[in-house]
């Protein structure tokens, strides 16, 4: 999600999902004799269980259940664990726990008792911690990974009997409704890891599958209302679990999409608020003014910090105050919960700037210490170079207390710059030149996510006008420049359309359910320039995959001449691989002599593409609209 300018894709868009605690992983509560007591079910807490051997052992339990701050809490004696302290909120619907689980622990059920006008007793489960001895688990990602975006609803329907949810508030299908749901599901991606392999992906993001029961356009998953679970419509928490798993199993690596910023309005903690400071409060309705340029703005004004931080994103999704260190504490104890609980790799954070400063540093702080495996990206939709940098690690002085802690944010500006280069017909290659030269910002540009196109933007093959060549290109850059490569689905088969005003820039992927005329998960479904755009891009991804110093290696950029820019990537072990995109109409002669730096020793090469050989390297012959991915021979 994104700055103000893409609103109105997002004002037909705006999200829902749900889904209640699976038996398996439900604690059990035992009601005791009290006349106004209410049904076990109304009580839950959050997080639903936990695990000994995390290396915080302080934990913090939300209660909720009607009245409960009216009764007293204690633990009966747990070997290794303490209750340190009862906290009441505002609210007499919950109660705070603060414990502390020492490293002698064992995995067990705590019995906790209440008593007063509300009388129970709850089993609350201690698990025993597996990731840090599996390999399997928490893999993180790398410049050699390619990720694979997609909408879980829009890609696959493998699971009809989830298509309804009666007690959800938006429980059926409508493919005809670009802003209902479709009914693709966990079931559906999981069917098709094969065709994610054979494009060359080592890695899926999907956009959030925690619950979104919200009445209107909930495939997009982005106002969630249960911290502690999945959508049903996409599958339960233990069937989450398992993808993660078979996705392993597969050679894949799964991206978790969040939101740090807000939540949806039918989340239970919006609806029965445990205090008013849990939430950004304004006399009225207030929206971000969604420019982060005055977080760090020397001459900006406090207002303007406070409503791009704390402003809503939208009516519908109320603005967490994360600088309340209980809401901090609940958030991050959630985040750890996810990755512990799946063994998921990467967490992709929606809207990051917009989170509190200070909180972001300590979010990041707490997953580096009991995940330093796990990669976190950003989305930093932002205006220039620095103020991107400024969201990652980078070389920056702290500002207001804040020096990042994400190792990587999506690369907007050479997206942006690409777009830029390619959309017209006087080719500006200057602008993606540039977008790299400003790499000395970060502490580890080839860390940043780079794209061509998403969900939230018109997609990269309406941009440049449906020029094949021009795609050709652009996939040429995406597949050698550095960084981690995303492609959102359907680029791979030329999907087309603009982010407004219909937003189809989201329809289904053609094969994916049940019906449909054309279907491009098979070979013999991608006919005419489908096929060859899917060809063309397995072909490059499954290089890199195979050839580490297209992904790994160093890179060496030369200025662009005459539309032309020539760049390498090349390693200490005397690999090299020379890109030359051509965005003029024409062909162009290109002086070879002048990469002398890096051809020097090689005598030859083979264009990875097409397995065509240039023999001579002291002078080439681009034709127009022409990208070369060249394997120097010596």
């Amino acid at each position: 999600m994104i700055s103000a300018r893409f609103l109105p894709l997002l004002a037909g868009t705006l999200l829902a999902a749900a889904a209640p605690a699976v038996a398996a992983t439900t604690p059990s509560v035992t009601e005791l004799a009290a006349p106004a007591a209410k049904a076990a079910s109304a009580t839950r807490i959050d997080p639903t269980f936990w695990w000994v051997g995390m290396k915080n052992p302080k934990l913090q339990l939300l209660v909720h259940s009607p009245g409960i701050a009216s009764s007293t809490a204690s633990l009966k004696t747990y070997e290794g664990v303490t209750l340190d302290g009862v906290q009441k909120l505002e609210s007499p619907n919950y109660l705070l726990l603060n414990l502390t689980i020492s490293p002698t622990a064992k995995p067990g059920k705590l019995q906790l008792e209440f008593k007063g006008a509300k009388k129970m007793t709850y089993a609350y489960e201690l698990r025993q911690r597996t990731t840090p001895g599996d390999k399997q688990k928490v893999q993180g990602l790398n410049q050699q990974d390619f990720i694979y975006f997609l909408m879980p609803d829009r890609f696959s329907n493998g699971e009809p009997k989830n298509d309804y949810i009666p007690d959800m508030r938006a429980p059926k299908v409508a493919r005809d409704s670009m802003y209902s749901r479709h009914g693709g599901d966990l079931k559906g991606i999981e069917n098709h890891f094969d065709y994610f392999k054979s494009l060359g992906a080592t890695a899926i993001w999907m956009t959030p599958v925690v619950e979104n029961d919200m009445p209107k356009a909930s495939y997009h998953g982005y106002a969630l209302t249960d911290y502690y679970n999945t959508d049903r419509r996409y599958g339960t928490l233990e069937e989450y679990r398992q993808f993660v798993d078979k996705a392993h199993r597969n050679g894949l690596k799964v991206v978790h999409d969040v939101v740090l910023n807000h939540m949806g309005s039918k989340n239970y903690l919006f609806l029965d608020q445990p205090a008013k400071d849990w939430f950004n409060q304004w006399p009225s309705f207030t929206r971000s003014n969604y420019n982060s340029s005055a977080l760090n703005d020397p001459y900006g004004s406090e207002l303007d910090r406070k409503l791009y931080n704390r402003g809503w994103f939208d009516t519908t999704m109320p603005d967490v105050n994360q600088s309340n260190p209980l809401v901090a504490t609940y958030l991050i104890q959630n985040f750890l919960w996810w990755v512990e609980y799946t063994g998921l790799d990467a967490y992709r954070i929606d809207t990051y700037p917009y989170s509190d400063p200070k909180f972001l540093m300590q979010w990041g702080q707490a997953l580096n210490e009991e995940f330093p495996n796990l990669f976190k990206f950003g989305e930093a939709w932002v205006g220039s170079t620095a103020q991107q940098a400024f969201f990652a690690r980078n070389i920056f002085q702290p500002v207001d207390g804040f020096k990042s802690n994400l190792e990587s944010v999506f690369d907007f500006q050479s997206q942006g710059a690409i777009h830029d280069a390619l959309r017209g017909d006087q080719p500006n290659m200057n602008r993606v030149y540039e977008a790299l030269q400003g790499d000395w910002m970060y502490e580890d540009a080839t860390r940043n996510v780079t794209f061509l196109d998403n969900h939230d933007m018109s997609r990269f093959y309406s941009v440049i006008g449906e020029d094949f060549a021009k795609y050709k290109l652009g996939v040429a850059w995406l597949l050698t420049t550095r960084g981690i490569p995303q492609l959102y689905y359907g680029t791979e088969v030329l999907m087309k359309n603009f982010s407004n005003p219909d937003g189809k820039v989201r329809e289904d992927f053609p094969g994916g359910f049940a019906g449909d005329k054309t279907n491009y998960f098979t070979a013999a479904g991608r006919t005419g320039q489908a096929g060859e755009a899917f060809t063309y891009l397995s072909t490059l991804a499954n290089y890199r995959k195979t050839h580490p110093v297209v992904a790994t290696g160093k890179l060496m950029q030369f200025i662009p001449q005459d539309g032309v820019y020539t760049y390498f990537r090349y390693n200490d072990q005397g690999q090299t691989v020379m890109v030359m995109l051509n965005g003029n109409k024409d062909e162009k002669t290109v002086d070879g002599t002048r990469f002398a730096e890096r051809t020097a020793g090689f005598t030859s090469g083979t264009e990875v593409a097409t397995g065509a050989t240039l023999s001579d390297l002291k002078s080439f012959k681009i034709p127009g609209r022409t990208a070369w991915v060249v394997e120097l021979k010596k």
